[in-house]
């Protein structure tokens, strides 16, 4: 039992593959379970879980929603503990352009963020909608809240400042390409997101992953994450990288 238990902590299943709210599919949902737990000299423990949802509640429109949890403690003291929620709902997503509405709620620990909401809306393109790859570039505009723990930051101008608004304007780049007879699978998902009223205010996002399939519903998958803000707490660093190797679990 108890090298069961460890062995759920050490590898780290990631479900994160993008859902492609254009495939015909009514219903689809995966979910992700990852950790780590050391003992000893060094005390690591390291919890994650997320949710991915699609489904269409009405004919030409799909709702997808991600939800995900973080907990992070190194030595007994907590690094990380954030919440974060993407809703989406797409009309008429077979088409090469179509509409969506965006809301997003978040939590950050470590950047000292008690809470932030997005809520927008835009449109997609999709540059390639093939069998074995799709592309889509959207373009939307956000009213975003944020509220800081602290109001010590890295630009003075917004010292002071607990509650921070602003209308941002995004731009989206996603992907999934199925190479050598599907033998190779790799997945973007991109975005830079700038403040339509302060220049010195913007963040980037960009998740790469490489799947190699082990089984029908089984790919191993080693995945890149790096981001970067604008705007933190003084003496946060701006950006962070992450290098992970796991699996990627679906059901269809």
């Amino acid at each position: 039992m108890k090298k069961l238990i460890w062995l759920l902590f050490f590898v780290p299943f990631i479900l994160s593959a993008q859902l492609n709210e254009s495939d015909t599919l009514k219903v689809k949902a995966k979910l992700s379970v990852t950790g780590f737990w050391q003992a000893g000299n060094v005390e690591t423990f390291i919890f994650r879980a997320r949710t991915d949802v699609s489904v269409v509640p009405i004919k030409n429109w799909v709702f997808k929603t991600q939800n995900s949890y973080v907990y992070q403690a190194f030595g007994g003291d907590k690094a990380d503990e954030d919440i974060l929620s993407l809703n989406f709902l797409y009309l008429n997503p077979e088409k090469k352009l179509y509409p969506l509405l965006l809301g997003f709620v978040s939590t950050n620990f470590r950047r000292e963020v008690d809470v932030r909401y997005l809520f927008g809306a835009g449109i997609t393109y999709q540059l390639i909608n093939t069998e074995k790859s799709w592309l889509k570039l959207s373009l939307t505009s956000e009213y975003e809240h944020t509220n800081f723990t602290k109001t010590n930051f890295n630009i003075d101008e917004y010292n002071g400042q607990e509650t921070i608004n602003t209308i941002r304007g995004t731009i989206w780049l996603n992907g999934k390409y199925h190479l050598y007879k599907k033998k190779i699978i790799i997945t973007h998902e991109s975005y830079i997101q700038p403040s339509l009223s302060k220049r010195n205010n913007y963040r980037w996002q960009s998740d790469i992953g490489l799947e190699l399939p082990v089984w029908k519903y089984l790919n191993f998958k080693v995945n890149y994450l790096h981001t970067f803000e604008s705007l933190v707490i003084k003496n946060q660093k701006q950006q962070d990288k992450f290098l992970t190797f796991g699996f990627t679990l679906k059901s269809f």
